[in-house]
């Protein structure tokens, strides 16, 4: 869940006026005005690796990896490095995929099944202390049947498991006996994607160029540099500047491009949440009904309408109204700070000295921490802390780095974010299931306990059947909404800004992971420069 900002400001004064944004003129006359086969994408966040064993676009549309599968831009399933859809047998525990023939790494070696063994049982292996490994325990074995195909047995029936086939495979040649947390590979990768890493520097830029030898054929975006800028309003004034041709910016920023020539605004959906995980270790947070009183008294509307400049929609839950078939509308939070009050009235917490309620001589205390290099973060905490606290509870919103989140997550909310559009396990699973309390890591962080919630979610991975798949969903949010274990507060819409001159943009709703890997460039290798397409 974690995102490594980078820490010091490039390029230009941190402390620069969105005036100057919005005063400014078209775009500069460069011939990148008019789009072309090089463009230099601002980003707000750099990875820590570009291994995907270590955690790297676990979810695709990586640049320098491709996956059994990738997805189109209705996010359905299709063949990447796999010749066709892997197959699963009647019980849902064995999984085959056929390689599609002909496909090379980087270095020119040929992929084979070894390769897909060994990415997926390096994912597994503690040594390699993988930060995804729980998204991936329903593994079984792995097996190379013959140079070409790939049988994967599973524990257990588990549905969502060609979602995790879009996992970037790696050469086994190239990191086999090597400890892979520390290996030259991380940081000079070598894979099959339709991008080759050229330069990177770090705390700076990443530098690639397109891989001629791809199998789906060469991109005409030849060139792509991707400059790091962790400041929203740094990005804004390059943007502004003509050094960016694409940015990732929030909706606030991207306003002020709305309606001018040369540019065009792109709002993405997402799944993409921003919580408050509410520990069960407090006093105040320890009984369903005081939770569910937190989350009442949390005006989600009033977040998305200013924070979020409207781009985004409340969040009760971790299954985002994207996920059309799997939401169920009626389990969301309504704004009710009158009945956030009888419940703690009725929980025993009456108001005290001050204001704050107090129960058996405990105040109703919860700090809430939120990163401190994360703007939107903090103005959501912010404002959760503050409504939170007209209910009598005292709530001080704290800046933290992730690492103090995690060791204060059983006496603090933190504001955690999350959250993927392809199946509700992915999202739910891991961060609600009891199995996961105490295991460290970005997972239950809140050491969340229900049986009902657990059952459901247990029948959802499990289920065969699509529609006992749904039901079991279904039941899970309205379990949860009756004892809540996080204040969800908004699923975020993804806003970015681009300087006209491709073709090729095709929208996807998004996951949490975005302006780097994710975003309008998601499908990047496959845009053509706008002078071309007119020839």
């Amino acid at each position: 869940m974690a995102i490594s900002w980078i820490r010091a400001a490039i390029g230009l004064p941190v402390a620069l006026s969105v005036a100057l944004v919005s005063g400014c003129g078209g775009p500069p006359s460069d011939d990148r005005a008019l789009g072309g086969t090089s463009i230099v994408i601002g980003a707000a966040s750099e990875p820590d690796n570009l291994n995907p064993v270590l955690g790297y676009a676990p979810n695709g549309a990586s640049k320098l990896f491709d996956g059994l599968v990738d997805r189109d831009a209705d996010l359905t399933l299709r063949p990447a490095l796999a010749a066709e859809l892997p197959r699963v047998s009647t019980d849902g525990l064995t999984w085959t995929a056929d390689l599609r023939p002909g496909v090379t790494f980087s270095d020119g070696q040929q992929v084979t099944a070894e390769d897909v063994v060994f990415t997926y049982e390096a994912v597994l292996a503690p040594a390699s202390q993988s930060p995804i490994a729980a998204d991936y325990e329903a593994l079984e074995s792995v097996r190379a049947v013959d140079t070409d195909t790939v049988e994967f047995r599973l524990r257990y029936p588990y549905r969502p498991w060609a979602q995790r086939l879009a996992l970037g495979i790696v050469p086994r040649q190239a990191l086999a006996g090597q400890d892979i947390r520390t290996a030259s590979f991380n940081r000079e990768p070598v894979g099959t994607g339709p991008y080759r890493l050229v330069d990177w520097r770090a705390g700076e830029r990443m530098v690639l160029t397109a891989n001629p030898d791809h199998y789906r054929g060469a991109p005409q975006v030849t060139d792509v540099t991707i400059v790091f800028a962790a400041d929203d309003n740094v990005r804004a004034q390059r943007m502004a500047a003509g050094e960016f041709d694409a940015a990732a910016l929030p909706p606030k920023l991207t306003r002020t491009y709305e309606g001018r020539p040369g540019y065009r605004v792109v709002s993405s959906r997402s799944a993409d949440y921003r919580g408050l995980g509410l520990p069960v270790d407090l006093p105040i947070t320890a009984t369903a009904q005081t939770r569910r009183a937190i989350n009442l008294a949390i005006d989600r509307q009033a977040m998305v309408d200013t924070i979020l400049a409207g781009q985004g929609t409340p969040a009760s839950s971790p299954v985002a109204p994207a996920l059309a078939q799997w939401y169920v509308p009626s389990t969301a939070f309504a704004f009710d700070r009158a009945q956030a009050e009888r419940l703690l009235d009725e929980a025993g917490w009456r108001p005290g000295p001050e204001g704050v309620r107090v129960k058996d001589g405990v105040r109703a205390e919860l700090p809430v921490l939120y990163p401190g290099d994360d703007v939107l973060r903090k103005e959501l905490a912010v404002a959760a802390a503050s409504d939170i606290s007209e209910i009598g509870i005292e709530a001080r919103a704290e800046s933290a780095t992730f690492e103090q989140m995690l060791q204060r997550r059983t006496s603090t909310a933190g504001l955690w974010g999350g959250g993927d559009p392809y199946d509700p396990d992915s999202a739910a699973y891991p961060l609600l299931h009891s199995k996961y309390v105490d295991t460290g890591g970005y997972v239950n962080m809140t050491r969340y306990r229900n049986a009902e919630v657990d059952a459901a979610l247990d029948r959802g991975r499990q289920a065969g059947d699509a529609d006992v798949r749904v039901a079991a969903y279904h039941d899970f949010q309205r379990a949860y909404a009756d004892d809540p274990g996080w204040a969800f507060l908004v699923f975020l819409n993804h806003t970015y800004v681009l300087r006209e001159g491709w073709t090729g943009l095709r929208e996807q709703v998004e996951p949490h992971d975005h302006g780097l890997i994710h975003g309008p460039w998601w499908n990047l290798e496959e845009w053509t420069p706008a002078a071309a397409a007119g020839r």
